[in-house]
């Protein structure tokens, strides 16, 4: 697939979930020998800020974020975007998109199943990843930077503070690598 994406043939995205905490670990330390690092730490440990994100190497980032973990119903609108897109981009260009992504219960449930074949005449195809193979997904390793070098020993007071830092980190890196990034806004209402 990933050779067809060069070739023009189709539009290849990677899909995956990442979770930031208010804590995030040390990447290093810079204490004196034989002297304790400390490090203060909030007195509530707080709840994950969780990213789903949509990326088309070197062309753009689409992502939502989410307090706790994605499930079905969470999962769904960023798809049904994303489908929405798909579809834009089959009649401006001719090519399908081609989701790549794991097995999470949220990918297969049968309300998400539902969905599949609406997706695919919008032109929106997914393609599950073999158990135990995040190596084959190449937005893992951008969550991975994100995590242990961009949001590193940094102390958030709150899950506000966190997504506002994750935003900030997502778009700046964007930015610094030339391609549009994009956040899907949940409906609160």
């Amino acid at each position: 697939m990933k050779q067809w994406a060069e070739a023009g043939i189709l539009r290849l995205v990677y899909l995956d979930e990442s979770g930031v905490e208010r804590i995030s670990p040390l990447a290093d330390s810079d204490s004196l020998c034989g002297q304790q690092h400390r490090i203060p730490q909030p007195q509530r440990r707080g709840r994950r800020i969780n990213a789903l994100g949509f990326w088309e190497p070197q062309v753009r980032f689409d992502y939502g974020l989410v307090v706790g973990r994605f499930n079905t119903q969470r999962y769904l609108p960023l798809m049904h975007w994303q489908a929405q897109k798909a579809q834009q981009h089959l009649q401006a260009t001719g090519q399908i998109t081609v989701i790549v992504q794991d097995g999470a219960s949220f990918h297969r449930s049968r309300e998400t199943q539902k969905h599949w074949s609406a997706w695919q005449e919008q032109g929106l195809f997914l393609f599950f990843l073999p158990p135990q193979s995040p190596q084959m997904n190449r937005i893992e390793e951008e969550g991975l930077h994100l995590k242990r070098h961009e949001l590193s020993a940094q102390l958030f007071e709150d899950e506000y503070d966190l997504a506002i830092a994750l935003i900030e980190t997502i778009e700046k890196r964007g930015q610094r690598r030339g391609y549009p990034v994009e956040r899907f806004r949940f409906n609160s209402g």
